[in-house]
């Protein structure tokens, strides 16, 4: 019993450490449902196991602190990508924050750190309340923040402008019947198809998914041949237009009915890449969308007509080039409206320094994003965890190429702190102001007995002149 506590100690370290996701086989069928929520490459689950076979050896043997260090080990060397992946947007931040510690004037240092939040694309209403919040945390006017405050700030601050009420783990097919179907979305040029490829990749690997790929983007010259190259990089089945299956419900329509009757557990849908404005783009979308919820209907009506299944399909994803992020917005906010989309897949994070965009089009659309593409390598395409990005965007701790352990920590705790002092001065400024204020004391009139009363002087003084005029 006291082993097994022990392991589950170290089976939650290692995954607090790695942060990798298991796959899990529900025993009732033999599909596999998958819990994308930490960034995990291939093979990792099984590199995941090695290490805490490791750890826990080492804590047999009296070496806890050796079995931890190698844990610490394996995890810089996974995070090193992730901090190479961010590093043109880090530099870009961190030498523009620089500037704000050359003993400037206190207020002036409020204007520039909005205007490098600006230009650090993160949105105006984001910039602006990292500002507010430096303003409320400082005692005064101007108090000079410390690097440690400023960073602990911004790093909250940022991390709130993520959060959505959407979950940011994709949905997978709870009916064994079903497949899981994607539905991808993405102007031309933003990374959907190779991000179609990564992801049918990693989900064969580490999911152990049966992957069926839909060439609905019948529209752009040499779409279908890019996809089949992907297609064959990853090692999965696709389905495209024939001479007879031309249009894009066509084709997804005969993708549909393959991915159901041989059984496979994901369909990756591609769509036309074209700008939002186009409107015969947009109701090609909505009429696929409708095709998908026909196709995969469970029930009818009481006149025998299929009624359309609206959980299909189970994730509508938006792919934006990092790059062109806030210049997506609008496209992004076409095909919400339209379509209704259930989180983003950001690009090219590896060759943009406009990486903080993810905040301002996630915050601003109210959209999880869920995948981020930092690399060219099949194995890129990572889950996206704001924790790690922050970090990385950031410069802290191993996911932004930082030596310091558990800087993203001890910066949450100072930023705790902050709040705190700032919620108990303004607790001790209410105290004071709701304090009874004790009535001034009455004093009375004064008042004087006549036979008291002085003599005039005045009376005297004329009196004395008579009496020397005489």
């Amino acid at each position: 019993m006291k082993g097994q506590r022990l392991y589950s100690w170290l089976l939650a370290i290692l995954l607090q450490q790695t942060a990798f996701a298991f796959v899990v086989v529900t025993p009732s069928s033999s599909k596999t449902q998958l819990n994308m929520v930490f960034d995990f490459f291939k093979d990792r689950t099984k590199e995941g196991i090695d290490q805490l076979n490791n750890l826990a050896k080492s804590a047999s043997q009296g070496q806890l602190g050796k079995g931890l260090a190698d844990v610490a080990s394996y995890t810089n060397e996974r995070n090193k990508a992730f901090a190479e992946g961010l590093s043109k947007s880090r530099n870009r931040f961190l030498d523009r924050l620089e500037f704000l510690f050359t003993g400037i004037d206190p207020e002036e240092m409020m204007q520039e750190l909005e205007d490098i939040l600006l230009q650090a694309d993160l949105g105006i209403a984001t910039a602006e309340d990292i500002v507010q919040e430096v303003q409320s945390l400082r005692e005064s006017s101007r108090q000079r923040l410390s690097r440690e405050d400023l960073m602990s700030i911004m790093r909250g601050k940022i991390l709130e402008a993520l959060e959505t009420e959407q979950s940011r783990m994709i949905q997978f097919s709870q009916d064994p019947n079903l497949p899981t179907v994607l539905f991808i979305l993405g102007a031309n040029g933003m990374g959907k198809t190779t991000t179609i490829g990564k992801l049918a990749h990693r989900l064969r690997i580490e999911g152990n998914q049966t992957v069926l790929v839909a060439a609905c983007d019948t529209f752009r010259a040499g779409a279908v041949a890019q996809l089949q190259q992907w297609a064959d990089r990853a090692q999965v089945d696709i389905v495209g237009p024939t001479d007879t299956v031309k249009s894009p419900a066509a084709v997804l329509y005969s993708a549909l009915d393959k991915a159901v009757l041989e059984k496979y557990d994901t369909l990756l849908v591609d769509t036309s890449g074209r700008l939002s404005n186009n409107e015969a783009l947009t109701q090609e979308l909505v009429k696929m969308k409708r095709v998908i919820q026909k196709r995969l209907s469970q029930e009818t009506n009481e006149d025998g007509n299929l009624v359309p299944n609206m959980n299909v399909p189970h994730e509508t994803l938006l792919v934006i080039d990092a790059a062109q992020g806030r210049m997506a917005l609008d496209s992004a906010q076409v095909w919400n409206k339209e379509i209704g989309l259930t989180g983003l897949i950001l690009t090219k994070l590896d060759g943009s320094a406009r990486g903080g965009s993810v905040v301002a089009v996630s915050r601003d659309l109210q959209l999880p994003v869920k995948l981020i593409g930092v690399g060219e390598g099949m194995e890129d395409l990572r889950d996206f965890e704001p924790d790690g990005f922050v970090d990385g965007l950031l410069g802290i701790g191993a996911a932004g190429g930082s030596s310091k352990v558990n800087e993203g920590a001890m910066l949450q705790a100072r930023l705790d702190s902050l709040r705190a002092e700032r919620d108990q001065r303004a607790q001790e400024k209410q105290t004071v102001l709701a304090a009874p204020v004790a009535p001034r004391p009455v004093v009375p009139p004064l008042q004087v007995n006549a036979a008291n009363r002085a003599p005039n002087s005045r009376r005297g003084t004329k009196s004395k002149r008579k009496k020397s005029k005489k």
